[in-house]
């Protein structure tokens, strides 16, 4: 047990106790809101789904296919590991605006074609705050009588300007009110935040995680904030339209700190780095991946004198 935090491990641990669980990530062939013209187009101003996508997810392969991959690349160092069919790329619950297209209407059919592999033992589905009317709510809590069901929702912050400024298309009420309409499905909910958009202060970092804190989800997963090539963000803060939180690796080391002392032991930290390839990133270039940091991050916390264990 992680003396600091509650890790996604032992997270993990305690619904599938016993058991040791991956996740095997999965592109379905869904698209955004804010790209297809739904609510905007050109998506969120950092996002290339390229940079934190497996490979094998971005051929032609159907779900199952996508399963057996991943189960390949896993059972090589984990013979014995039951998986978790992460539903990851672009927005999973999103029917999209063309109503004849068969892979936007046919939802509970891509899960449970995930589901048919007796080794995958749940689902995680990554989604928006937005997209999740009363029958995909409906939808999830019956796949949950029968499997485990995750969802993790793309937050990013509770600033309502940042989020028009990154071109979210949603906002903060939005996700206190699918948070709570999932809890009351019985549905197990994480947030994902990012750390350093445009114009927030470490103070407004914070508050975000605060606020987080305060609703009924089980996981945050974290990352700061990657300038990637060729996205729209990268080419406002080439031109100065933009400015991002300047971190050094010390610095988000020392943010990391402060955020471990407000998540409470009940919300499981799933992650603290986002780790794209090197030559997509344009800044900050740390030269660093999770593990690497997270080992960082504890020799931190070890050292701290201040930190409530």
């Amino acid at each position: 047990m992680n003396p600091y935090y509650k890790d996604y491990n032992e997270y993990l641990g305690e619904i599938f106790p016993g058991l040791k669980v991956q996740k095997i990530s999965i592109n379905a062939g869904f698209s955004c809101p804010n790209r297809d013209g739904t609510i905007g187009r050109g998506g969120c101003i950092y996002c290339d789904n390229t940079t934190f996508t497996p490979s094998y997810c971005f051929g032609a392969d159907s779900v199952k296919q996508q399963v057996e991959a991943g189960k390949r690349f896993f059972s090589r160092k984990y013979p014995s590991m039951k998986y978790l069919a992460y539903f990851q790329s672009f927005t999973n619950t999103f029917r999209g605006s063309d109503a004849d297209n068969e892979k936007n209407i046919s939802l509970e059919k891509q899960y449970r074609e995930a589901l048919e592999d007796d080794d995958v033992i749940g689902l995680i589905i990554g989604s928006r705050p937005d997209c999740f009317p009363d029958d995909i709510v409906a939808l999830l809590a019956q796949l949950n009588r029968e499997y485990p069901v995750f969802v993790e929702l793309g937050a990013e912050t509770s600033c309502n300007e940042t989020l028009r400024i990154i071109n979210r298309g949603h906002s903060w009420e939005q996700t206190c009110d699918t948070v709570f309409r999932l809890n009351d499905a019985g549905i197990r909910v994480g947030l994902h935040l990012i750390c350093g958009l445009p114009g927030e202060t470490e103070e407004m970092i914070l508050q975000n995680v605060k606020r987080a804190c305060e609703l009924p989800i089980e996981s945050i997963k974290l990352h700061h904030l990657q300038v990637i090539r060729h996205t729209p963000l990268h080419d406002a803060v080439e031109s100065g339209k933009l400015s991002v939180f300047p971190f050094s690796k010390e610095d988000y080391l020392d943010l990391c700190v402060k955020i471990i002392n407000i998540v409470p032991r009940r919300i499981a930290i799933e992650r603290f780095l986002a780790s794209s390839p090197p030559d997509k990133v344009v800044a900050p270039k740390w030269g660093i991946k999770n593990y690497e940091f997270t080992n960082l991050l504890m020799n931190r916390l070890k050292k701290d004198d201040s930190f409530k264990v």
